[in-house]
């Protein structure tokens, strides 16, 4: 049914209904304000998502007891909302998130997608963001559609076709930019810490950030690379057109970029737009390790948020208040461990709070979680060095990461790494 307004569309949720809201830069966050008015009128409603872009209106105290959000990622417009107990963190693996769909596990009834304009066949495109919208489209009762002229057209799991929308509005909106992040000598070191890690041949993991930026920046002279990752942004871009990534190495689809979201500059969207050399795929497939493992040097590059001198890996959360989520950083970091001459990386800078504290501690901060375990940590990388906790014993593990902590705070964890753990560095 074409709509003539996103009310119109949004009319056909009723109450008590679980929706699902298509997320990272595809967040249909034009729809959203809408969303929020209509369900004032709606008792119940849950809104899951990864994710979203421009959402703050989902926080509106007004909608208590109306639409409460449920996120499996939480980022700066949920993040308030999830701290302060009026929305939920739901702590889980990027890669099982479609399975709870797929399953009936997690019921969905409505999603809300933002698509390309359909082509002579009838097909839109999910564009720069299928992740568990895939799982979604094929789970939920109904499908409600922004079709956006300016969503890229995207090869991949990402075709729906236009009769399988209950209800669709045309609607013009900008999809939302990340530029790249600003470079200072504690990334750029960093950067180059975690590049002198790379082989020729390595199939890539990264995020988006100063850091995955930094080492991208240090890569020209690699050759043959490949991408099989969970998102990519502007940096990759730089070293396709001198050569550097051809994909060539790779067993699972060689010669091409494969991903599941992309987030960055009008420059990377245009570059995916309707290029069959990058294909977006179902995050169930791409964060699969059985699917990882099978190309060869899979070099896995992850963040953190503290990591402790045992390589306990905290990255969703600082102590107990919830920061970001559990992501995809254990799908790839098994996913690279299992892979023939695989390797992880966890970066961080050394300290926080303007160098006040410490980010390798001791213990982790009370409540913090652990992401990444310490059986699974490889590489710790900070501007101070790195640390290869591969098969090294707890004492082995303290002293390399002692060694690239901030100087100000190794004495101290030394002291620490005794009376917290009896052991003598």
């Amino acid at each position: 049914m074409r709509c003539h307004s996103a009310e119109q569309a949004l009319s056909l949720i009723q109450n008590g209904e679980t929706i699902w809201c298509h997320s990272m830069a595809a967040t249909p966050y034009a729809m959203l304000t809408s969303l929020a008015k209509v369900a004032l009128d709606k008792q119940d409603l849950t809104l899951l998502s990864l994710h979203t872009e421009h959402s703050d209106v989902l926080a509106a105290p007004e909608l208590q007891g109306h639409l409460r959000q449920r996120v499996f990622f939480v980022g700066r417009p949920s993040r308030p909302a999830v701290n302060a107990g009026l929305a939920d963190y739901v702590p889980a693996f990027l890669s099982e998130i479609p399975k709870l769909f797929r399953s009936g596990e997690q019921r969905l009834d409505t999603a809300l997608i933002q698509v390309s304009p359909p082509d002579k066949h009838g097909l839109c495109s999910l564009g720069i963001s299928v992740e568990a919208t895939r799982a979604a489209l094929q789970s939920a009762k109904k499908i409600i559609a922004q079709i956006n002229p300016n969503m890229p057209r995207t090869h991949g799991d990402s075709f729906v076709h236009l009769s399988d929308f209950a209800a669709y509005v045309e609607l013009e909106s900008p999809i939302p930019l990340h530029l790249p992040a600003a470079q200072d000598p504690i990334t750029a070191q960093i950067g180059r810490h975690v590049a002198s890690l790379v082989r020729d041949g390595d199939c890539l993991q990264m995020g988006i950030g100063a850091i995955p930026d930094a080492t991208l920046a240090c890569l020209g002279d690699r050759q043959q690379l490949g991408i099989h990752t969970e998102m990519f942004s502007d940096g990759v871009l730089p070293l396709l057109e001198k050569g550097v990534f051809t994909n060539r190495n790779k067993k699972k689809h060689p010669g091409k970029i494969v991903t599941t979201f992309a987030m960055g500059s009008q420059v990377l969207y245009d570059f995916v737009d309707d290029n069959p050399e990058v294909v977006f795929l179902d995050v169930a497939y791409t964060n699969d390790t059985a699917v990882i493992r099978q190309n060869p040097q899979v070099m896995a590059i992850n963040s953190a948020l503290q990591v402790d001198l045992s390589g306990q890996v905290c990255a969703d959360s600082l102590g107990t208040r919830i920061y970001s989520g559990v992501g995809g950083q254990m799908d790839f970091v098994r996913g690279a461990a299992l892979s023939e001459g695989g390797r992880s990386v966890i970066a961080l800078p050394a300290t926080a709070a303007g160098g006040t504290v410490s980010r390798i501690s001791s213990l982790l901060a009370p409540g913090a979680g652990v992401v990444t375990t310490r059986a699974h940590v490889h590489y710790v990388v900070t501007e101070y060095g790195v640390a290869n906790l591969r098969a090294r014993s707890l004492t082995e593990r303290a002293k390399a990461l002692i060694e690239i902590a901030a100087p100000q705070f190794r004495q101290q964890l030394a002291r620490d790494a005794y009376q917290d753990w009896g052991l003598v560095i």
